[in-house]
């Protein structure tokens, strides 16, 4: 099995202009991973010159095959794809409009399953690892995210099936991050009727004191791409500082 901290390792990171995927294309650059990065708009300035930027939607089936194409061309088979590229679309299921479910479901499932797709022959002969980014808005709802929330499970449950159908030759993976500092993270309390009381109460609820870091994310990803997690695959691994965990009876109640 590749590793990530090996110079050897060909990574794909989606969407990887900002937020989560930033820190996951810095931390496998920093590796040593050979790193092809990818996002609808301009390359992002932030970018080593050594990091291929490639502007592609992955929603696109055309897209995501010119993607893996291009970095295999650049440096060999992809043996790491991270699929990190997704969005976000407030509304409930009664307020969801049929644009609404062709951005959401085409960049959260769509551009997962394409991308997917289209690096399995190759790591089906060479060997490759896959970690989807999925959410813990896919086991427990968010308010008002109806088409988000399914999204994150369908990613879940694909994941699984890539385990299960292409192990032992590949291994797959997805992490379940909570709330991290991201744009992400600002639009989601900015619903709220007062988004600050919303994050003095979310943060309450953190066993870990704090909201998650974008490396909080890219570490445990460096590690499920590494040959020390060789015995990880099928398996959903939430990051939440704890959010989860907790009953929703509040200690001052008691």
């Amino acid at each position: 099995m590749v590793s990530s901290e090996s110079t050897g390792a060909v990574a794909v990171v989606t969407g990887g202009s900002r937020g989560i995927g930033r820190a996951i294309v810095e931390r496998m650059h920093a590796d040593g991973a050979r790193v092809v990065t990818c996002g609808r708009g301009a390359r992002p300035a932030y970018l080593p010159d050594d990091v291929r930027w490639v502007r592609a939607d992955v929603a696109l089936p055309a897209e995501a095959t010119r993607l893996v194409a291009e970095a295999r061309d650049a440096f060999g088979p992809v043996t790491v794809l991270v699929n990190n590229a997704g969005v976000l679309v407030a509304r409930t299921v009664a307020e969801s409009t049929d644009d609404d479910w062709d951005l959401q479901v085409g960049v959260n499932c769509r551009g997962v399953f394409n991308s997917c797709r289209a690096v399995l022959p190759d790591m089906t002969e060479h060997g490759g690892v896959i970690v989807n980014i999925g959410s813990i808005s896919g086991v427990v709802a968010d308010l008002s995210s109806a088409l988000y929330n399914a999204s994150k499970a369908f990613v879940h449950a694909l994941t699984r099936s890539i385990a299960i159908d292409h192990g032992p030759q590949v291994r797959c993976n997805a992490v379940l991050p909570g709330w991290i500092e991201t744009e992400m993270f600002d639009e989601g309390f900015a619903l709220a009727r007062d988004p600050g009381a919303a994050v003095r109460d979310a943060l309450a609820r953190h066993p870990a004191g704090r909201f998650g870091e974008p490396a909080d994310i890219a570490n445990i990803v460096a590690w499920l791409a590494s040959d020390q997690a060789a015995w990880a695959t099928g398996q959903c691994f939430t990051v939440d500082g704890g959010l989860t965990a907790a009953s929703p009876l509040r200690p001052e109640s008691f």
